[in-house]
């Protein structure tokens, strides 16, 4: 017969909880989104993480999962694995080269309870630099409840921070540099961007339809839920969002089911930033259009993109 400690410990629910949020370089807890990880292989991983029927700025349409939280959930799991994988220190500073991603629209809907998601991470491409990886690139395969949720890449160099520093020329002093950054300019509508509300709208008109200024909030809670330098990978990435929205509003409600976002060097607070799409595929049926959507500052091009945007109500 069982004793009462033992009926105890068989009783006992399995406990979960998010990884530290100083390996997804978060300041709010509630923005950690990562609930575990091990190490499956060489070089290979499993990360689990958990999703929420909602959330404050990734706020679900339509009754399906906004599909900035995968692209969230990326991006932490490649911070979390450099750190804890690789023993890349904290202080070391990734910034993304590449980031793509396809996903299954189906396996996106909100259900009763939170979204559980296991993602399967390999990685390639490692260069090692005073033994801690200086670049690579991390292939993933992101599964929820045994169906296949998305396919995705990320590739990042880590900087040391003295290596940093140089690179930045002056300009890694997150906290002057946000709080010194211009105000906004006013946001293209909510229905144009395809956003609830004025403060998540991250564009503002120009006399082109198809061109508009990067709207830079340094105040928003989630894009910038810390101090930055420049204007984080997940703002540009919601640019890319909008601008596939705001390119013909009347398409509908659209998602995008697809990313290939190249970033070729940082976009700085203090020099408007230029968004500008264009339909790829003119002849693409209506539910599903690709956009392409480049940033341009200075003149020079900081990021390229394109994207598949599907009309929800298709689905």
């Amino acid at each position: 017969m069982l004793t009462t400690p033992e009926r105890r410990l068989i009783a006992e629910p399995r406990l979960t909880t998010t990884v530290p949020r100083e390996y997804v370089h978060r300041a709010a807890l509630s923005e950690v989104f990562l609930t575990g990880w091990e190490k499956t292989g060489t070089d290979a991983f499993t990360v689990s993480a958990q999703w929420p029927r909602s959330h404050s700025f990734y706020a679900p349409e339509h009754d399906m999962h906004d599909p900035m939280l995968l692209c969230e959930t990326i991006r932490q799991c490649g911070l979390l694995l450099s750190h804890t994988g690789y023993d890349l220190p904290l202080r070391h500073r990734i910034g993304w080269t590449r980031m793509q991603y396809t996903l299954n629209p189906q396996a996106m809907r909100v259900t009763a309870t939170p979204a559980e998601i296991t993602l399967h991470v390999t990685c390639s491409d490692i260069r090692n630099h005073r033994s801690v990886p200086s670049s690579m690139v991390m292939h993933i395969e992101a599964v929820r409840d045994d169906s296949l949720l998305a396919v995705a890449s990320i590739g990042f160099s880590n900087y040391s921070p003295a290596v940093y520093e140089r690179l930045r020329a002056g300009r890694a002093d997150a906290s002057r540099l946000s709080e010194s950054a211009p105000m906004p300019p006013d946001p293209v509508s909510r229905s144009v961007a395809g956003r609830r509300r004025r403060r998540d709208i991250v564009l503002s008109p120009t006399k082109e339809r198809w061109r508009w200024q990067l709207r830079v909030d340094t105040a928003h809670p989630v894009l910038f839920d810390h101090p930055l330098d420049h204007v984080p990978g997940m703002l540009l990435l919601e640019s890319v969002r909008q601008a596939g929205q705001a390119l013909e509003p009347s398409w509908g409600a659209l998602m995008p089911t697809s990313m290939d976002v190249s970033f070729n060097r940082y976009v700085e607070f203090d020099t408007p930033c230029w968004i500008e799409a264009e339909t790829a595929s003119p002849g693409s049926v209506r539910s599903r259009r690709s956009v392409r959507v480049n940033g341009l500052q200075g003149g020079t091009f900081a990021f390229t993109a394109t994207t598949e945007m599907t009309d929800v109500t298709s689905l």
